[in-house]
């Protein structure tokens, strides 16, 4: 058991670390996923102007996670050798130029391409932040930071959705709202890649805004956490992509953002097809659930902390989540079709936190990085296929049932799997002062 002067201790390390490292890593967040969602907005002004069906809109929404996947692997192995800061730096200059190119789609192959080319840049990103705050946060502190992390998701909705509303009604300078949509919202990325190498550090050794006796004790707590997972999933890359566990936490994963997406990027449509809404007004309704979702996120990941437990917090969320799509599937009224695609987004987006403390708990080395990027590569094409099966179910009867249904299932199943994903025991695996502290 440890002494109170060393609980104090961990305390102060783990209170630094939240706030030095993550208000910027989060605001990275922000404007990365604000990149890859804002889309939503802009279709509701290309699908007239260019002529694009529900499917063409479906598969090109999606089209990013085909990139994503392509480029996750070689991404996070290139990130391992140069470094975080330059490597983070680097994606989001590049991601940043593709997102402001948008303006310049004219048909569904120019909208397929730069959404490919848009998650190919940011393939990296995600896995490589899992990867540095698994290198910062000692593991009882995890999923609360991954939690806090990931709710940039659900913010840059609050924040994103009544700005991208806004922005459709700038018309000038030859651009339709649209364009100016996807070039002002492009732009930040560029401007916070080109500051990342200065704010942040590559490893706790070199964060000179650590106290020495707080730097020396998380280096020595990170270290003996490395030495007792020593004995986990290790070794060459071929050995991880020939691991059970890697490919049953990547189904597990998989239904996670077919859900996130499948509703973030149909939501704003959803909303104008039940409501008649203006814009900027969808912009501001689609707000709410994305700031109910953020405050779900951190309690689920911080009560995951709090008891030790990861299989049960993923998988009730995501059980939760698939039988409220399945009320909105059904539902008849409005309100409840929004309500219950919120709350499957919701219980989708609770599953994050308690599942990557617990996907990440046996992982060491090159492995670690290659792990995280295999499960969230091959996770990810759930975003794929969330957006284009309800595009594809929308095209046949303009309703959201089939879609929602099918995407409700994958997530049901997720939630089944991650129980048999995390069935051994994390604690057994984690350094003694971690095993015995009380529930």
């Amino acid at each position: 058991m440890q002494s109170s002067s060393q609980l104090t201790l961990e305390s102060s390390v783990v209170s630094r670390l939240m706030w030095r490292l993550m208000p910027f890593l989060f605001l990275l967040y922000i404007v990365a996923y604000l990149d890859r969602i804002n889309v939503s907005f802009a279709i509701l002004q290309m699908r007239e102007q260019l002529h694009l069906t529900d499917r063409v809109y479906g598969r090109a929404a999606g089209m990013f996670f085909a990139g994503y996947f392509f480029f996750q692997v070689p991404s996070n192995l290139v990130l391992e050798k140069v470094g975080v800061r330059r490597w983070i730096a680097g994606l989001m200059v590049v991601w940043g130029l593709i997102s402001c190119s948008m303006i310049f789609i004219r048909g569904p192959v120019s909208f397929y391409t730069l959404r490919f080319l848009l998650g190919a840049a940011e393939a990296g990103f995600f896995p490589g932040m899992i990867l540095y705050l698994r290198r910062w946060f000692p593991a009882n502190a995890r999923a609360r930071a991954v939690a806090w992390f990931m709710t940039a998701n659900p913010l840059a909705g609050v924040v994103g959705s009544p700005i991208s509303g806004a922005l459709l009604g700038m018309h000038g300078g030859g651009l339709s709202g649209w364009q100016w949509l996807f070039l002002m919202e492009g732009l930040p990325a560029i401007l916070l890649g080109t500051a990342v190498y200065w704010v942040l550090a590559d490893t706790p050794a070199n964060a000179k805004w650590l106290s020495e006796k707080q730097r020396s004790w998380l280096v020595d707590e990170l270290e003996s956490e490395r030495r007792a997972n020593a004995g986990g999933e290790k070794g060459s890359i071929w050995s991880v992509l020939a691991s059970p566990r890697v490919w049953l936490l990547s189904l597990v994963y998989f239904g996670i953002p077919a859900c996130m997406y499948g509703v973030t990027l149909w939501l704003p449509t959803a909303i104008r097809s039940l409501s008649g809404l203006s814009n900027f007004h969808i912009g501001v309704v689609a707000a709410f659930p994305y700031l109910v979702t953020a405050i779900a996120m951190v309690l689920v990941g911080t009560h995951s902390d709090r008891s030790g437990e990861r299989r049960w917090h993923t998988a009730l969320s995501g059980l939760i989540g698939a039988l409220a799509l399945a009320v909105a599937a059904y539902g008849r009224v409005s309100i409840v079709v929004i309500a219950g695609m919120s709350l499957g987004m919701l219980g989708a987006e609770a599953m994050v936190g308690p599942f990557w403390a617990m996907a990440t708990a046996r992982m060491s080395g090159v492995a670690a990085a290659t792990s995280i990027a295999v499960i969230n590569s091959i996770g990810n094409l759930g975003g794929y296929f969330g957006p284009y099966i309800i595009g594809f179910a929308r095209s046949g009867d303009g309703g959201f049932r089939g879609g929602l249904l099918a995407i409700g299932a994958v997530l049901a199943v997720s939630g089944c799997l991650a129980l048999v994903g995390g069935a051994r025991p994390e604690r057994s695996l984690l350094p003694a002062r971690i095993s015995t502290r009380p529930e």
